[in-house]
C-alpha cells in the first residue's frame, strides 16, 4: 500500500468578527460598513435621547476625543425599545446628539437590540457576559460592548456604568492597537 499522502497543513483562522455579515446603516441612510472598525477599538452603545442616562452622551464623546487618534470610536446604537426614549427620526437623533452633547462619533440606524427582531449586531454583542455575569437581553439604554481590534467582544458593561468609569477606560487603553 502507498503511503498516505501528508494532509495540507492547518491554516489558523480568526475569530469570527462582530462585523463578518453584519450589516447596518448609518443614522443618515446609507451602509455604515462596520468592517471600517477592523484595526480599531470601538464602544459600542445603544443610545437614547430621552433618558436618565442621557448625560452619557458627554462622556462618551471625551473617550471618542481622548482617543480617537489611538485607533478607537464610540459607536452610537440608537434604540427605541426602553419606554419609548428614542422616538425620533434619525434627523432628529443627528440634531439632538450634536447640538446638545456635540457628538461627532459615528451613529447607526435605530434599531431592535432586544426580542425577535434583535439587530443581527446585538445578536454578536449579548453572548458576552459583563462583571457581573449577565448574558443576554440589553437591560436598558447606555448598555456598553467593547469591540477588540481584530472584532472580538471583549467587555461588557451596565447601562449605570459612566464612560469614565475605570473599568471602562482601563479595558480600551488594554485594546488599542499597538
Amino acid at each position: 500500500m502507498p503511503p498516505r499522502p501528508a494532509a495540507p497543513p492547518t491554516r489558523r483562522l480568526r475569530p469570527m468578527s462582530v462585523y463578518d455579515a453584519v450589516e447596518i446603516d448609518a443614522l443618515q441612510g446609507g451602509p455604515a460598513n462596520l468592517s471600517q472598525y477592523l484595526g480599531k477599538a470601538v464602544l459600542i452603545v445603544n443610545v437614547a435621547s430621552k433618558c436618565g442616562l442621557t448625560p452619557q452622551y458627554a462622556g462618551l464623546e471625551r473617550l471618542h476625543e481622548t482617543y480617537a487618534a489611538r485607533g478607537f470610536t464610540v459607536l452610537g446604537v440608537p434604540c427605541n425599545q426602553f419606554m419609548g426614549q428614542e422616538p425620533g427620526t434619525s434627523e432628529e437623533i443627528a440634531e439632538f446628539c450634536s447640538a446638545t452633547y456635540g457628538v461627532t462619533f459615528p451613529l447607526t440606524e435605530k434599531v431592535d437590540v432586544n426580542g425577535d427582531a434583535r439587530h443581527a449586531l446585538y445578536q454578536r454583542l449579548v453572548p458576552t457576559a459583563d462583571a457581573e455575569g449577565h448574558t443576554g437581553d440589553v437591560r436598558w439604554n447606555f448598555e456598553k460592548f467593547l469591540v477588540s481590534r481584530d472584532g472580538e467582544v471583549v467587555a461588557r458593561f451596565s447601562p449605570q456604568t459612566e464612560p469614565d468609569a475605570p473599568e471602562v477606560v482601563s479595558a480600551i487603553e488594554a485594546h488599542l492597537p499597538a
